[in-house]
């Protein structure tokens, strides 16, 4: 079974209960919506965003056991495996799940997990507390500050841009651009 993303939401909100983990899980499913637009993956869009939803689903239980635990809940839900696949693929390199994002999807989830917050921290710190003045360089000059967003892997943002083959720039832009589009992005 490939859940909708309602369906998703519905299951994400079985383990997180912190509103922090539920905002990240909505940001992360929006913005992985308007890239597989922009990818031509529009037919798959739902599905993207599903995975979005349900990327860090173990992460507020289970923080040791990230993109491993999360496999064994989906499983138990009877969700299909390319949904399992690529939720637990942005752990690559980080978890023990080991799985190597392959999927253009996959690749998005593993580059933007980690810049959705920095660009969240980034826009907080402006005088409207918004993306919708952000622009590439601000986020720059905040990537290289590596106390500013210290959780946010800035070894990870550059892995995963080299991982779709796009410049640093072209990345920061994209995912300012899909979270302006989200209607759950401040």
């Amino acid at each position: 079974m490939i859940p909708t993303p309602e369906q998703a939401w519905e299951l994400l909100c079985e383990y997180n209960e912190g509103e922090f983990h539920r905002k990240h899980a909505r940001t992360v499913g929006d913005v992985l919506r308007w890239f597989a637009q922009e990818e031509g993956f529009g037919d798959e869009a739902g599905f993207w965003e599903t995975v979005g939803i349900l990327h860090d689903l173990d992460f507020e239980q289970w923080p040791d056991a990230h993109c491993v635990k999360s496999q064994e809940l989906m499983r138990e839900r009877g969700i299909d495996e390319s949904v399992i696949r690529a939720a637990a693929s942005h752990g690559y390199g980080m978890t023990a799940a080991g799985i190597k994002p392959e999927h253009q999807m996959e690749k998005v989830l593993f580059a933007v997990d980690e810049l959705t917050g920095l660009i969240g921290a980034a826009a907080l710190m402006r005088p409207s507390k918004s993306v919708g003045d952000l622009e590439v360089k601000s986020v720059k000059k905040k990537y290289k500050d590596k106390k500013f967003a210290a959780g946010c892997s800035r070894e990870v943002i550059q892995q995963g841009a080299e991982q779709l083959g796009w410049e640093l720039d072209a990345l920061i832009d994209k995912t300012i651009q899909a979270m302006r589009s989200s209607p759950n992005v401040d």
